[in-house]
């Protein structure tokens, strides 16, 4: 497994999305015992970055369901987790009857990220990402807060999500040089949208983690090799799966992107760990990025 940077932390090229195992379109969500088991089969194919957050979980009554799970597969998988890194969220509210919202108010952000710790197992939470923007607050003032309950010793690095360039530059100078760790925003072929937070956060060395870096839950993942036939066609080529392909392939867009697939089955995510070993040719990767719409 190749590794990359994600600001201190050295962690493998693939990461982990613990999130389907708790939360998906389907609502079908696998035994606790095999939930734990697809973060096992993500452990023992050499995955060492593992995303989950506070709102993923099957019900409101159950929030932290998914940090959880993770504590649990962590604590039981019999190899060596000191080198595992496990972010989580918070700054999106869920409520009685399913009713949603956001919050960066300091208060709501250190209660939150205090319940994270306990759900986690931790003393101290590695990387906290502000979920999404809460658009009735300044920008400015919420990484503020983050910065607050960083000097509380609540969390040691932080990481935004769902923004903008914009928001990512205001993260920059607000937290101080070096001090916003990572991005994370849905990039996908089917969403290629973030291109430019991507670009963006290269050149200032802020790791960029795709979310749904297949297209998503609700099989649109499981059918990228059919709305993208140039994955499929490639990977046949290599003995791989369009899923492979798809990741080796935004792994070649940069050095600071480390794309985190969701997965409910063992089998998906060590399908998709053997992304990183994959080398796909230059006539390939243009072929990628003209099917895309990508110019590098």
């Amino acid at each position: 497994m190749q590794t990359r940077s994600l600001g201190p932390f050295t962690v493998s090229a693939i990461g982990l999305g613990a999130m389907p195992v708790s939360m998906n379109i389907e609502q079908q969500y696998p035994a606790r015992e095999d939930a734990i088991a697809t973060v096992h089969a993500a452990l023992d194919a050499g995955v060492t970055l593992i995303d989950t957050a506070d709102i993923y979980a099957p019900s409101w009554e159950r929030m932290g369901h998914n940090e959880q799970i993770v504590r649990d597969a962590l604590n039981s998988w019999e190899g060596d987790t000191s080198s595992i890194l496990v972010t989580t969220k918070g700054g999106i509210t869920r409520g009685e009857g399913e009713s949603w919202g956001r919050d960066g108010s300091l208060g709501y952000l250190r209660a939150a990220a205090q319940r994270s710790l306990v759900n986690l197992g931790v003393d101290v939470i590695d990387l906290y990402q502000y979920h999404r923007p809460d658009r009735w607050m300044v920008y400015g003032e919420i990484m503020e807060n983050l910065k607050t309950l960083q000097a509380e010793g609540l969390i040691r690095r932080i990481g935004i999500s769902n923004a903008s360039v914009e928001e990512i530059e205001i993260a920059r100078q607000v937290l101080g040089e070096g001090n916003l760790t990572s991005v994370q925003n849905e990039f996908s072929p089917c969403h290629p949208g973030s291109y430019d937070e991507l670009r963006y956060c290269e050149e200032h060395g802020v790791a960029f983690l795709p979310w749904s870096p297949l297209g998503g839950t609700g099989g649109r993942g499981r059918s990228i090799g059919e709305r993208f036939g140039v994955f499929r066609e490639i990977g046949d080529v290599h003995g791989a799966s369009p899923q492979q392909v798809v990741l080796a392939w935004e792994l070649s867009l940069s050095p600071v992107i480390i794309p985190i697939p969701g997965a409910r089955r063992p089998e998906s995510i060590a399908d998709s760990a053997r992304a990183s070993d994959l080398q796909l040719t230059e006539d390939e990767l243009d072929r990628c990025d003209a099917a895309v719409g990508i110019e590098r």
